[in-house]
């Protein structure tokens, strides 16, 4: 039926015309302080950079909405804090790292990497009141070859999570560290991903576009096998969800694939070659503001590993516009839904069963925290430090 031919009540509704506002959900992705999802954030670590890039030039970060400078002081001990000089204001990227930290450009103002300031040098003996100026910082530790931050209230400061799988490196193995959009469809030239971050996260519990979009579509972008459509359990995990996808492939074949998405943005996705056994790494979907996010990996690996196997074909950074149009991956899936997805223009389906289920429980969770509670994954017990990883390629025999 033509639109002429649509009746005059019902003509409104075959066209664009006429829509309400779209509008995203805020709870779930704006990420500054104050707003319901920061507070809920700002609860746990996150990783922040690979310390083996954290030296004595300062480089910018951010992190949370917030800008901030990173470092590391001559005596090897890491650094974040405010980027704006709590003197006059000027930017600390420009400042110079000494033995004790780092000196404002402007006035010399010296603070170290809790953000005392040390040494005032154009006020009397030095700054008779430079006890009483602190520099905006935010605690770090090193773990895994990554720099981690916590920036919620000093007095919830939890523990840094342990991993089972990245505490077993055995002879022959080490940690291989990224820091790049691979993992979100891009390339190791690419280091912020400009959408938000739930775009990404909110993914991992959708096993159904791994058949079309990754196999179908775009031709087979892992394994042939993830071509069979799969049938699927989600359910709630320890510290998330996790959901099962059995396939009964070609050969005969049996195989169970688990995949986590955990609090408060961890995603631990088995080999995407379909290699038997555990999950061997770590993600973390990590906010730079309402409208870019960052990836960092953490993955045990043998030690002549030198590298991410690269996908068939060109880098992503090196494909035309036609070839993304043609050749779409989860960059263009993601980025594709704009800056913020616009959940007022959604239809879920029942195969977003596990997108309705983990955005309900990150409402919840981010409830608990504005109701004054601990969120999932949240750790003090130093005996539950370390997180167990139930992911992975599981071949019935």
């Amino acid at each position: 039926m033509s639109l002429s031919t649509v009746d005059a009540p019902n003509r409104a509704r075959a066209t664009g015309y006429g829509r309400k506002p779209s509008t995203h959900d805020a709870t779930m992705t704006e990420v500054g302080p104050g707003t319901p999802l920061g507070e809920f954030m700002r609860r746990y670590w996150h990783p922040v950079a690979l310390s083996e890039k954290v030296k004595d030039i300062p480089q910018k970060l951010r992190l949370l909405g917030e800008d901030l400078v990173i470092f590391r002081d001559r005596q090897g001990r890491p650094g974040l804090l405010h980027a704006r000089c709590a003197h006059r204001g000027t930017t600390l990227y420009y400042g110079r790292v000494e033995e004790n930290g780092i000196r404002c450009c402007y006035h010399g103002w010296l603070f170290d990497v809790e953000g005392r300031c040390l040494e005032q040098p154009c006020e009397a003996d030095g700054g008779r009141s430079r006890d009483r100026v602190i520099q905006p910082w935010y605690p770090l530790q090193e773990r895994y070859g990554l720099v981690w931050a916590y920036m919620g209230p000093p007095d919830k400061q939890p523990l840094l999570p342990h991993w089972d799988t990245l505490e077993a490196v055995s002879p022959g193995e080490k940690i291989y560290v990224t820091g790049s959009s691979f993992g979100a469809g891009g390339d190791d030239t690419i280091e912020i991903v400009p959408c938000n971050w739930l775009q990404d996260w909110e993914n991992i519990m959708d096993p159904f576009h791994i058949p079309i979009l990754h196999t179908s579509f775009s031709g087979v972008q892992f394994v042939p096998e993830f071509g069979v459509m799969p049938q699927v359990h989600w359910e709630h995990a320890p510290t998330g969800m996790q959901y099962t996808a059995y396939r009964k492939l070609d050969d005969g074949r049996e195989v169970d694939r688990v995949t986590l998405a955990l609090f408060p943005h961890v995603r631990i996705v088995p080999s995407v070659q379909l290699a038997p056994g555990p999950a061997m790494g770590i993600g973390w979907v990590v906010p730079v503001d309402d409208t870019n996010f960052r990836l960092f990996h953490a993955m045990r690996v043998p030690e002549g590993f030198n590298g991410m196997p690269r996908l068939p074909g060109k880098k992503w950074s090196e494909k035309s516009e036609e070839e993304h149009q043609r050749f779409p991956g989860d960059w263009e899936a993601q980025v594709g839904q704009g800056p913020i997805s616009l959940h007022s223009e959604e239809n879920l389906a029942g195969s977003d069963k596990g997108i309705v289920m983990l955005r309900r429980l990150l409402k919840q969770q981010i409830k608990i925290v504005e109701e004054g509670g601990d969120p999932l994954g949240v750790i003090y017990d130093p005996a539950q430090q370390v997180m167990k990883v139930s992911a992975g390629n599981f071949f019935k025999t």
